[in-house]
Parts: C-alpha cells; sequence; structure tokens
C-alpha cells in the first residue's frame, strides 16, 4: 500500500517505521522543510527520534503534493490544535478513496470538536480512523512490545489500519467507539499532568493513585456524556493509556508536569520539553465541556485554576482532599439503596 504521512515527529517517524516493517511504500512530509532535508541526508530523525534509522522505503519528501498522491492511507501525525490548519492547507490533494488517520490525542479548543468531526468538515466521504493506545514513540521505534486501537465507523477502514501496523511488536484492536477512543486519548493527558504535578511536589504512590482512578472516573463521566461507550474507558484507550502516560518519563506531559509542580511556569516547563504538551490544551478545552455540559469534574477545575489562573497546586490539592464526603460510586447509589 501507499502511506503518506503529514507530521515528522516522533510518534510519526516511529509509526512509519512500523508500517515500513510491513514493507508499504511511505511518504513522510513535515511543514519544516529543513527537518526533513536532514532526514533525507542522514537517513535518521536526529531532532526528534534520535538513535533510529529510517528503513529504505520510507522516503522523506519536502513536496506535499507529491507525498499525498494516490495515498492509500494517510496518516496525519500534527498538534490536534494544527489539524484544522492541515486540512485547510492540504485537502485538495487528499483523494476521496484515501484513509484519514489521526494519530494525535486532543480536543480542538476554539470549537470544542474532537478531531473525527474536523475531518468531517472537510471530508465527509473520506474513511476516517483513530489510532490510539498505551504508546511511546521511542519504545515502538526500538520495537518493544506495544497495543494500539484503531477505531472508526468504518470496519473495513479499522481493520485496513489494524493490518497495515500489525507487526510481532505491535499489536492492533479494532473498536467502534471512535468518541470513546478519541475522548479516552485526550483526556488521559489531563490526568497525567496532574500526576506530574504530584510528583513534582513530592507527593507519593498513593496521591498518584487516587488521582489516576478518580481521573478515570471523570474521563468516564465526560465520556459518556459525548456519546462514548462506558467499556471503552476500561480498555487500551482509556486506563491503559492513563497507566503509562501518568507514570512513565517518555510523557511529556508528566515530565511538564513535574517541572510546573517544582515551581515553573507553565510556559517555561512547555518550553524545556520541546514539543506540544496536549494536556495544556485538553485542560482548557475539557474545563469548557464540562461547565457547557454541567459534568462535575473537580480534578479537571482545580487543573484548569493552575494552569491557567495561576492557582496555587498545594491549594489545589487541599481543595480536592476537603470536597464534601461522598460515595465512590455515586452514580450507582443514586439509583440503589444500602442493604
Amino acid at each position: 500500500m501507499k502511506i503518506a504521512f503529514i507530521g515528522a515527529g516522533s510518534w510519526g517517524t516511529a509509526l512509519s517505521i512500523a508500517a515500513a516493517d510491513n514493507h508499504h511504500e511511505i511518504k513522510i512530509w513535515d511543514i519544516d522543510p529543513s527537518h526533513i532535508e536532514a532526514m533525507q541526508k542522514t537517513r535518521r530523525n536526529d531532532k526528534y527520534l534520535g538513535g533510529v534509522r529510517l528503513k529504505d522505503n520510507i522516503e522523506p519528501t519536502t513536496d506535499i503534493q507529491d507525498c499525498l498522491k494516490n495515498a492509500d492511507v494517510l496518516i496525519i501525525a500534527v498538534a490536534s490544535q494544527a489539524f484544522r490548519l492541515v486540512m485547510e492547507a492540504h485537502q485538495a490533494y487528499i483523494e476521496k478513496k484515501t484513509i484519514i488517520v489521526n494519530v494525535a490525542k486532543g480536543i480542538e479548543n476554539k470549537t470544542l470538536k474532537r478531531i473525527s468531526e474536523i475531518s468531517e468538515e472537510f471530508k465527509p466521504e473520506n474513511p476516517f480512523v483513530v489510532l490510539s493506545g498505551p504508546s511511546h514513540a521511542e519504545e515502538v521505534s526500538h520495537h518493544l512490545p506495544t497495543t494500539l486501537v484503531s477505531a472508526s465507523k468504518s470496519k473495513e477502514a479499522a481493520e485496513i489500519v489494524q493490518d497495515l501496523f500489525s507487526t510481532d511488536y505491535l499489536r492492533v484492536y479494532t473498536n467502534p467507539d471512535v468518541v470513546g477512543v478519541e475522548l479516552g486519548g485526550a483526556l488521559k493527558n489531563i490526568i497525567a499532568l496532574a500526576a506530574g504535578i504530584t510528583d513534582g511536589m513530592g507527593y507519593g504512590d498513593n496521591a498518584k493513585a487516587a488521582l489516576m482512578t478518580r481521573g478515570i472516573r471523570e474521563i468516564t463521566r465526560l465520556g459518556v456524556a459525548l456519546g462514548a461507550k462506558v467499556e471503552t474507558f476500561t480498555g487500551l484507550s482509556g486506563v491503559g493509556d492513563l497507566i503509562v502516560t501518568c507514570t512513565s518519563m517518555h510523557s511529556r506531559n508528566r515530565r511538564c508536569g513535574i517541572m510546573i509542580g517544582e515551581g515553573m511556569s507553565r510556559d517555561d516547563a512547555e518550553k524545556k520539553v520541546g514539543m506540544v504538551v496536549e494536556g495544556i490544551y485538553a485542560t482548557q478545552a475539557a474545563y469548557d465541556l464540562s461547565k457547557k455540559l454541567n459534568i462535575e469534574m473537580p480534578i479537571v477545575e482545580q487543573l484548569y485554576q493552575v494552569l491557567y489562573q495561576g492557582y496555587d497546586a498545594k491549594a489545589a490539592v487541599k481543595n480536592l482532599m476537603g470536597r464534601k464526603r461522598k460515595h465512590e460510586m455515586e452514580e450507582v447509589t443514586q439509583s440503589e439503596s444500602w442493604e
């Protein structure tokens, strides 16, 4: 198959390597031509994913039209806030037969739309797939065992992407719940950012376990309100992605949070990470959605205060710990009585 990649960051490059291992014909383009030229010269991506060599069937190109020509599958590996810009700039070159795959994890802040909804605005006839799950580019590029989820309204499209990336080190499952997979991937970054902040403040494993557990509860609550399936949040793109992002130093969200917890400003921390920290933007979107839908999301609300209103992180933790006492399974006990 002919596979086009837009975005030559760490994740786009790692996925291109996986697809190359399955002997597909791959072209990869990036908005920074000097970055692509360096990849052409060195056959590596030293800027974002050092130490890994590109296979011969990966062609970095500075010609976007050539990249997209006759592509069977298009992988868009850019930050979620840039997805619309990519579609606006290059939609004319995306052919009707091309399956559009998003691998970023976020919600558009201005419109509060998921990436699938943006894709449908521009290319409603093209099948859309979201590829998500607990995965770090560094590990995938070194062929360490990883699992992903390919979600689409089209069973055929989901299975094509499943076959595209499935290798002896990368196992891909399919799922029809596009809403749940998209939201799980986007919202877990918020909890990972908060987990990093607690690490930076010196809090222990108890605090992180509580944060992750109550965090997936908030994610599920908002997801179900937006039409997702509860079961999806217990899977790879929910709990699975939450675990890996909250606990690993590969996670840019956690690393950014650690620096904020140590006293660094939000902007300085993101700058030091050197890549987009999706959790910062997802916090704004989730906060706005929770207010719009009247969904209770106390962790999101407190993190929003810390990131966007200069609130003290320790005071935010105190607010969470001091909330009104309640039952753990609030939704259940509203309809059931004690025996």
